[in-house]
Order: C-alpha cells, then sequence, then structure tokens
C-alpha cells in the first residue's frame, strides 16, 4: 500500500537544482470544503512569472490522498513552475474513511473553488488542467469527462461555479469500475486497503467508470500507460482511447513499453514529463496562442 501512496510523488521527481532570482509564493492548505467536521485542503504553488494557467495535481494513489509539506513541491514542481505554470495540489476525502464517490465530490469541489477564487490565484478559470496517476488518474479523467456549469441555484457559492477542466493528463488510470465493488480483479483483491475505497454501491458503478461518459465535451486527454501493468491492465487506458476516438476528442495514448504500475526515473524524466508539459502547453495556452 506504501507504493501506491508515495508513487505520486515520484511523477514529477527531477533532479533538485539551485532557485535564481525571484521564488515561487506557497499559500498552504487553502481550505476549499468541508466534510464531517473536517477541512478539505490544497496548497497553491504560484510561479515567480505565472503565464495564467493552472494544473491540479491530484494527489491520490489507491483512493488514499496523503498530506506532504508544500514546500516539497517547489523541486517536484519546478519544470511546471519554469513554465510559468501555477500548481495546485489537491487533497481529497481519503480512504479507509471515504469511497471513490467521496473523492469524486470532492476534487470536483477543489475545481469549483479554483474557479471561484481564479483572480486571487492569478489564473484564468478556463485555463485549468488536471493531472494524477492511477486513483489519481482515475479522478482527473471523471473531472475531464463529467464537467458542468455549477448549480446557479445553489446557496453555496462555491457549487455555483463550473467544474470544467481544460486538458487532462490520466498516468495508467481505471477507468472502468464496473463489478469493481462486487467481483474486483484478482490483482485488486490482493490489496486489502484497497477494499474500503470501493465499498459503495454497485448501481453506482457506472457513474465512477469515465470510459461511459465521454462526450465531445469531454476536456483534451493524454493517457499514459505501460504495458506491463497487472494492477490496472493498458486495456482500460486503450478502451478509454477508443471511446475518446469515437467522439472525435483531442487525444493521445503514449505506452511505456515494459513499465508496470509506475514508472522509473528514467521513464518518468524522459517520457511522462516531457509529453505532459508539452500536453498542458498545448492546450492550456492562451485562445490567441493555440
Amino acid at each position: 500500500m506504501r507504493r501506491l501512496l508515495v508513487f505520486f510523488s515520484l511523477l514529477l521527481c527531477v533532479p533538485s537544482a539551485g532557485r535564481a532570482g525571484e521564488e515561487p509564493r506557497i499559500l498552504a492548505d487553502q481550505v476549499y470544503g468541508h466534510k464531517d467536521g473536517m477541512a478539505l485542503t490544497l496548497d497553491v504553488i504560484r510561479p515567480a512569472k505565472p503565464n495564467g494557467a493552472g494544473v491540479l495535481l491530484i494527489q491520490s494513489g489507491g483512493w488514499y490522498s496523503n498530506w506532504v509539506d508544500a514546500k516539497g513541491w517547489l523541486d517536484r514542481g519546478k519544470p511546471y513552475l519554469d513554465k510559468g505554470f501555477t500548481l495546485f495540489i489537491v487533497r481529497h476525502g481519503s480512504a479507509p474513511r471515504y469511497a471513490v464517490p467521496d473523492a469524486t465530490a470532492d476534487v470536483r469541489r477543489s475545481v469549483r473553488f479554483i474557479r471561484l477564487k481564479a483572480k486571487d490565484f492569478g489564473v484564468n478559470p478556463e485555463r485549468l488542467g488536471v493531472f494524477g496517476g492511477s486513483a489519481g488518474g482515475h479522478l482527473s479523467l471523471l473531472l475531464g469527462t463529467t464537467g458542468d456549469n455549477g448549480d446557479p441555484k445553489s446557496k453555496d457559492e462555491v457549487l455555483k461555479a463550473s467544474s470544467r477542466v481544460a486538458a487532462v493528463v490520466a498516468l495508467f488510470p481505471p477507468t472502468d469500475l464496473r463489478d469493481w465493488t462486487t467481483n474486483p480483479p484478482e490483482a485488486i483483491k490482493r490489496i486489502p486497503a484497497l477494499k474500503p475505497p470501493l465499498t459503495f454501491d454497485s448501481k453506482k458503478e457506472p457513474d465512477y467508470s469515465p470510459v461511459l461518459h465521454v462526450t465531445a465535451k469531454t476536456a483534451p486527454t493524454l493517457l499514459i500507460h505501460g504495458d506491463k501493468d497487472e494492477l490496472v491492465p493498458i486495456e482500460h487506458s486503450r478502451k478509454m482511447m477508443a471511446a475518446l476516438e469515437k467522439y472525435k476528442v483531442v487525444s493521445k495514448l503514449v505506452v511505456i513499453v515494459g513499465a508496470a504500475h509506475g514508472f522509473s526515473p528514467k521513464q518518468n524524466l524522459g517520457v511522462v514529463l516531457p509529453a505532459t508539459l508539452n500536453w498542458f502547453e498545448k492546450h492550456l495556452a492562451e485562445k490567441k496562442d493555440r
């Protein structure tokens, strides 16, 4: 289970380097909502020279969302910050107490909150991307496929805002959770810690299967998957890619040969990071540059 929790930190791992000139600005533990008397928080890291776009990093492995000091993202997120992207480190209500539907509701709320506060954070609400791996990739795809315009009648200002994102990058994501609550694949069964987040009404499984929610309005989506992944087989991304192509959504699948559920530092630096940065630079650019 530890691997599920720590792998996300490795996704952005780059060699540490000194930062000259003006430092990024950290706004830690911004409260975007409350659940059972507890605060839902995200960290904001603003680059020295913002480009007006933001990237939400969904902090989730196995639908467990752990906390790390925001200062730790200065090096991990340096490639994004150097490009001018404002980073939002999003944590959701975590398993084992909360299940997939709860995590989904939380990350949707985080997008609405960021859009509502976009001016304060120095970003354009129409230029938000989302990135995650495994469970984080699953949640990212749900954001990309099921975004809405908000509820103008809500008494909650946050819920009035849209939950739409402009671009998605998902690494080895589960895309179809049908049967996972009652008869999950053997690889999932072998990890007891995955049972709590998958304990919810089986009738709702389709609601949390992004492959079933692709439409022509789905955000441009980049999928990156290893062809030796046994925990979440690459068929999940291939089926997602087929759905995206059916609706003519701008999309791409990058297959990392020989990779399992997680990538090596060499693969992260040589393939994942460049592909991800290129995707966000292209799809989160100002409209006049697109």
